[in-house]
């Protein structure tokens, strides 16, 4: 079974479009592309490091697929360019429009079904970049096994985002962390089972809060 590891760089209030540039995803009139780059220094390099220099195949949204095929296969003097061009590129994808980047495969129909054969399959371990139509579908069906968050110290406000609010409750438990001379937070988590809920209250609740209870179940607080 291969595992899908998720990365994604993300503002402190949630927002991950165009991390990387003014021109790489401006729908939506969205103003504020190039958002990671003034934040990113040599202290960013050991823990990115451990993410893109490891063994894996890419797993893509289309509208990612598109931007990385426009950079990447012009650019492998990068050592990352390099990697990119040889693993395989998986593309969740309705469209009819060809893959022209070699070691491109297509996967269509339902994301988690298509996502959940992959992962049953014979090959390297997957990572999703970028990719925003992903995560809620993936994650919802259980099928992330490792999410690394990226968060730099920046509010965006409008834009793309990981979570929506409608993805299944779940604890996750961290399993790696670290901080850039600039603020940027690594966290690495997997999955931890159900959420655990327990009260702070040390003392049985007093007539006050019992009359707030009431009014709370009888829809009047």
């Amino acid at each position: 079974m291969r595992e899908l590891t998720v990365a994604v760089f993300l503002s402190l209030d949630g927002v991950m479009q165009a991390p990387g540039g003014p021109e790489e995803d401006p729908t939506s009139d969205f103003g504020f592309g190039g958002w990671a780059f003034h934040f990113w220094d040599d202290s960013l390099e050991e823990p990115f490091g451990k993410v893109i220099d490891a063994e894996y195949d890419l797993l893509l949204g289309k509208r990612t697929y598109d931007i990385f095929a426009g950079y990447w296969p012009y650019n492998q003097d990068i050592p990352i360019g390099a990697r990119f061009q040889r693993i395989n590129k998986y593309v969740l994808t309705h469209s009819d429009e060809p893959l022209s980047w070699e070691h491109s495969q297509k996967l269509s129909g339902d994301t988690a079904e298509a996502v959940a054969e992959l992962k049953r399959s014979d090959g390297r371990d997957l990572l999703i970049q970028g990719s925003s139509t992903l995560y809620v579908p993936l994650l919802a069906a259980g099928l992330i096994d490792r999410l690394i968050l990226m968060t730099f110290p920046v509010l965006l406000g409008e834009g793309k985002r990981i979570f929506d609010g409608s993805q299944t409750p779940g604890a996750l438990k961290l399993v790696d962390h670290s901080v850039s001379n600039k603020g940027v937070v690594f966290l690495t988590y997997e999955p931890g089972g159900e959420v655990p809920t327990g009260s702070f209250a040390t003392q049985q609740p007093s007539e006050a809060e019992l009359d707030r209870r009431a009014k709370i179940e009888a829809g009047a607080w």
